[in-house]
């Protein structure tokens, strides 16, 4: 059996879903390469080394160019803020390592260019970790779409809705900061929303679109995990320097049309990343709050029972289910990123390149730049500008 050491750089929130879904790869689905969780990278020492001990990561480190620069590292995991993803992954692919990168890939189109480069250059294998195409029921709405049994697509709407920051009091953590996230819920969670797009349906080819920052100002933070912080609303204030809500429409060089919604101030929705497609024989609609469940309608059902019916991605029929539970059972969030890594491990095996890879990741960074580019200059924006 193939092993890979493993090197991570990042150990909070995503830190501990690449680490989960590790662990989980070669158990799920015997026959993939075993991943050996080697060495685990961040910039506060004791902060790392618990991770290391909670996740089961051999090493800890604090310095991401020591562990690039080890000879007993196959792949680098990248899942540190986005503003270091760049230097990392092009490091990593100097020193002959393969590359995992969480998205967006970069801070701008620029960096995501690069390190595509970088790693064409050194003949490494490159992944970018857009896990929500790995959910069982995304993988059957793509099954669909190819097979034609939806016919002609029309249209692809979606949206990406979230709450975690509508306490204005919450406070400025990196995520708000466009020095180190590059954007907000634009470049957050319409990445993920841009890519299933492009996955779903196809290249587009142009965009118009509108954004807000509605909480301008918010408390600095004692301390940040993924998702959750500490601080003082009484706390000195820092400016938000990203959106807060972004929205465009989009025209596919198919000829269908889009719209993409990403907001984090959303009260009700904890992540609903939701979708649509609609084309001459049929529809399909999936919202991730239901992960397992694929809405699905065919224009040729009898009339009398014509209507969207329920699929439960769950049998092994259905993509990826095979390593999982009897039919039925359904599986969750952290299995996205098994099957990510499953993908990952097999491709670097069978030397090819996974996907998604940094093709997928540059093509997301353009379309995410020309909608920031349309709203600067309040018009219509062609891909093929950028």
């Amino acid at each position: 059996m193939k092993r890979y050491n493993i090197g991570m750089v990042g150990y909070k929130f995503m830190g501990k879903a690449h680490s989960h879904a590790y662990k989980e790869a070669p158990m799920a689905f015997p026959g993939t390469p075993v991943p050996v969780m080697k060495v685990i990278c961040g910039r506060d020492k004791a902060g790392v080394e618990r991770a290391a001990a909670q996740f089961g990561w051999e090493e800890a480190v604090t310095d991401w160019r020591e562990l690039v620069g080890r000879d007993d590292i196959d792949i680098v995991d990248i899942n540190a803020p986005s503003d270091v993803h760049k230097d990392i992954a092009i490091a990593a692919a100097k020193a002959g390592k393969h590359v995992f990168c969480e998205k967006p890939l970069a801070l701008n189109l620029a960096d995501a260019r690069e390190m595509l480069k970088a790693a064409e250059e050194a003949g490494v294998r490159h992944m970018i970790c857009f896990n929500y195409r790995f959910a069982p029921a995304v993988q059957l709405a793509k099954k669909l779409v190819e097979e034609g049994r939806l016919g002609r697509i029309y249209h692809f709407r979606a949206v990406f809705l979230q709450d975690w920051i509508v306490d204005p009091d919450f406070p400025l953590v990196w995520r708000l900061d466009k020095r180190v996230a590059g954007s907000g819920a634009h470049g957050d969670l319409g990445a993920h929303l841009i890519d299933l797009a492009h996955f779903l349906v196809g290249d587009i080819e142009e965009v118009v679109g509108v954004s807000e920052t509605f909480i301008r100002e918010r408390p600095l933070p004692s301390s940040m995990t993924g998702l959750s912080a500490k601080g003082d609303a009484s706390a000195p204030k820092g400016q938000v320097t990203v959106d807060d809500a972004t929205l465009f429409l989009a025209r596919f060089a198919n000829g269908a049309l889009g719209s993409f919604e990403a907001t984090r101030l959303a009260p009700g929705h904890r992540c609903t990343n939701a979708f649509e497609i609609n084309g001459s024989k049929g529809s399909v609609k999936f919202d991730f709050e239901r992960m397992n469940e694929l809405q699905v309608y065919f224009t040729d059902d009898a009339e009398d029972v014509q209507g969207f019916r329920r699929v439960m991605a769950t049998d092994p029929a259905h993509a990826y289910m095979e390593g999982w539970w009897p039919a039925g059972h359904s599986i969750g969030y952290g299995q996205t990123f098994t099957h990510v890594i499953v993908e990952l491990l097999n491709a670097i095996a069978e030397n090819r390149q996974p996907v998604p890879n940094f093709h997928d990741g540059v093509k997301c960074q353009a379309v995410l730049e020309a909608v920031e580019k349309s709203i600067e200059e309040r018009r219509w924006v062609r891909i093929s500008e950028m």
